[in-house]
């Protein structure tokens, strides 16, 4: 392993190189030594290493070539070379909000774990044990932050010719990241969903309760009927309420982010309508009669947004919702709430999308897993089906393989 303060050749310069081989009263070491020319100074100049075989002496000769003409060492360790890129691996990643998270995953967890190690020592075994502790101690979303960062400072490291591959990137794709599901963790987004209207009643009625101003509870009506985010919530003004038509247009989202609030457009970047229902009207009415349009549509007791934090912190969320019987329930639940039931209510797979604004339809179509009833209806339906007489029926022994089929 290089020495932290070993010296490096400056970038484009011609070396010399040899090895010589020393016998010693511990036996026979190799000191391998490089010097070159100083472009600036024009002075003669050059470092060299003792190693206990040849073939080491080899490899030592070898990196210091291709720091000549690289400008990097390729035997130093990832926090020296994280320290020498700074923040160039971020280029790209959202700087309002992304960044701090997997700057945090970066610094708290990957360089603690693997900064000791030469960059080009890092396999995807050891990643993948990386992982494996890391999931012992923290949630998903930041195992998943730890490995992005991981991910994006070895891109910068292929592109810089330390390595040839990045051995974190399959890494990044691993079935499970985070802690290990476990009996007790919902299997499906509707099973973060509110039961029923009259418990979200109950919870409305709780939070301004608890809050102490109708904003609260404001907050968490339109979230459980429109399927919006709370940053999106937080993002909308009195002039994105269309109730002639009855449409919410949704452009942007408000959220804490470095140096205060950020604005920004949507998750995705896709602007999207969603319905006003009749439940809703009233709270939005209110809401939009006789204020300025460029007004934020839902604001504190003090004028001020109301995040996800706030929420739960003016409110004492986490008490309320046990006292309420819905121990676990967070705030983003009244967005898988509002899919669940407009599911449940029959929208169909394509309109449920838009209406959430996801790009994948395959993470809408979690929301559309029928309950029992819904599963018995849907038997029933199928046997009706059968018993409907049709010329070209076949008989079910037909179908199984009974007698004289040959099966």
């Amino acid at each position: 392993m290089a020495a932290r303060d070993e010296k490096v050749p400056p970038l484009g310069v011609r070396l010399t190189v040899d090895v010589e081989e020393h016998e010693g009263a511990r036996g026979t070491h190799y000191w391998a030594r490089v010097r070159w020319t100083d472009p600036n100074t024009g002075k003669r100049e050059g470092v060299k290493r003792s190693h206990s075989s040849r073939e080491a002496a080899t490899r030592w000769l070898d990196r210091m070539e291709r720091a000549a003409k690289t400008g990097l060492d390729s035997g130093q360790t990832l926090a020296a070379y994280v320290g020498l890129i700074g923040d160039r691996w971020a280029r790209g990643i959202d700087p309002t909000s992304t960044f701090d998270a997997y700057a945090a995953g970066l610094r708290r967890r990957v360089l603690p774990t693997l900064g000791h190690l030469p960059v080009a020592m890092i396999s995807a075994g050891l990643v993948d044990r990386a992982i494996d502790a890391w999931e012992q101690e923290h949630g998903r979303s930041t195992v998943k932050n730890s490995v992005a960062a991981l991910v994006l400072v070895l891109d910068e490291a292929v592109r810089d010719g330390l390595i040839t591959r990045n051995p974190a990137r399959d890494r990044a794709r691993r079935r499970t990241v985070g802690r290990s599901p476990t009996s007790e963790t919902p299997a499906s987004p509707r099973d973060l969903a509110l039961p029923d209207v009259a418990t979200l009643e109950r919870l409305v009625a709780g939070v301004i309760e608890s809050g102490g101003h109708p904003a609260y509870g404001d907050v968490v009506t339109i979230l459980a009927t429109t399927a919006l985010r709370i940053s999106e919530v937080a993002g909308l003004r009195v002039r994105d309420v269309d109730l002639t038509q009855g449409l919410v247009h949704v452009e942007r989202q408000t959220y804490p982010g470095r140096g205060g609030l950020a604005t920004k457009a949507t998750k995705g970047r896709r602007r999207r309508v969603v319905p006003i229902i009749d439940p809703l009207r009233p709270t939005l009415a209110r809401l939009v009669v006789g204020r300025e349009k460029d007004k934020r549509l839902v604001v504190g007791p003090r004028g001020g947004v109301i995040t996800t934090a706030t929420l739960r912190d003016a409110t004492k969320w986490d008490e309320l919702v046990a006292e309420l019987g819905l121990e676990g329930l967070v705030r983003h639940g009244l967005r898988h709430t509002a899919l669940t039931w407009m599911a449940d209510a029959g929208v169909e797979l394509h309109m449920l999308q838009r209406v959430a604004g996801h790009q994948d339809p395959a993470v809408t179509s979690r929301y559309l897993h029928p309950d029992t009833r819904a599963v018995l209806d849907a038997g029933a339906a199928f046997s009706r089906w059968w018993a409907s007489p049709r010329p070209e029926q076949p008989t079910l022994g037909v179908i199984t393989g009974g007698a004289g089929t040959g099966a």
